[in-house]
């Protein structure tokens, strides 16, 4: 079994049905990352000129086909936070979000290769930011890239169509007391089988009895 497999003792997250205050019991502490304020930013790029540097030594023209990206490398530079006299909790937020990417291409030749770039995104946003704190909050960064088209300039320039996601965060670590239901019940695996008796052998040994109405 796992959470959602065959799990009928009820103790799975989810949705939570009839009275949430049954099973609750306890003030759990977790240590977790508590999030602020948060904005998204959306844009399309159309012939994002990009200077690859290739992993190896590859023939020209270039031919584009993918890109891909890792979505833990993104970093936040030249942060700025200036916060506004009349609003206290509020600040202007600006910095540079840069995202990695590595584009897959062929050669001249039929052979496959890869090389690495960075997109930079600058972000000018109004974000609630808290006051001072022995624990201070963190700006972060959040970025998705989808590569739409891509076509070779020369000398290792790609001119790329592309769809850019950009979030914001204001973090702060903390431990936050939260309601809880207890520590999580993790059932047995389920593994994978076509045993045609697998389905037969979970049936209980007798009949449940439902109830009879009078009506």
């Amino acid at each position: 079994m796992s959470f959602y497999s065959g799990n009928r003792q009820g103790c799975m997250p989810g949705p939570i049905n009839g009275n949430p205050l049954n099973g609750l019991c306890e003030k759990a502490c977790i240590q977790t990352t508590k999030v602020f304020d948060a904005c998204m930013k959306q844009i399309q790029e159309q012939n994002l000129r990009l200077t690859i540097t290739p992993e190896g030594t590859y023939t020209d023209p270039l031919t584009f086909v993918s890109v891909t990206q890792n979505l833990s490398d993104v970093t936040l530079t030249n942060l700025s936070v200036d916060r506004f006299e009349d609003r206290p909790c509020f600040a202007r937020v600006t910095g540079d979000v840069n995202i990695p990417i590595t584009i897959t291409f062929t050669d001249a030749t039929g052979a496959t290769g890869t090389g690495t770039t960075t997109i930079t995104i600058n972000q000018d946003v109004i974000l609630y930011v808290p006051q001072p704190s022995i624990v201070p909050y963190r700006v972060v960064a959040f970025a998705s890239v989808l590569g739409v088209d891509g076509d070779y300039v020369g000398d290792n320039v790609f001119e790329l169509d592309a769809c850019i996601t950009v979030i914001l965060r204001v973090v702060v670590d903390a431990e936050i007391l939260v309601p809880s239901y207890g520590y999580c019940k993790i059932p047995q695996c389920q593994e994978f089988t076509q045993d045609v008796c697998s389905g037969f052998f979970d049936l209980p040994l007798y009949p449940t009895q439902q109830p009879v109405s009078n009506n």
